[in-house]
């Protein structure tokens, strides 16, 4: 499966229900696993996100859509990044010229 971060920070409706963000973030990880992705991690953060994610997926789409459904509910915005562990970057730069 591919691995994600995905950065997210609250919106003002979802800083006005920051209460509610453990029960959401609970919420996001039965979501995901209902598409067949896995949330890894979720940590709220200091600095310029609220929250760093990082999730599994077996594919592009399958993350996209997870973000769409998540986005849909108002209560944080995100950016998505594609990572790579060790044996992937191995694996990548071995094909190298």
């Amino acid at each position: 499966m591919a691995r994600y971060i995905v950065l997210a920070n609250f919106t003002d409706q979802g800083i006005r229900s920051a209460k509610d963000t453990v029960n959401r973030a609970r919420k996001f990880a039965d979501a995901a696993h209902g598409m067949g992705a896995k949330v890894l991690s979720i940590h709220w953060t200091l600095g310029p996100y609220d929250l760093v994610t990082t999730v599994e997926a077996p594919d592009d789409e399958t993350l996209t859509r997870l973000g769409l459904a998540l986005g849909m509910q108002g209560n944080v915005r995100t950016q998505s990044m594609r990572a790579f562990d060790e044996t992937e970057m191995e694996r990548i730069v071995k094909k190298l010229p």
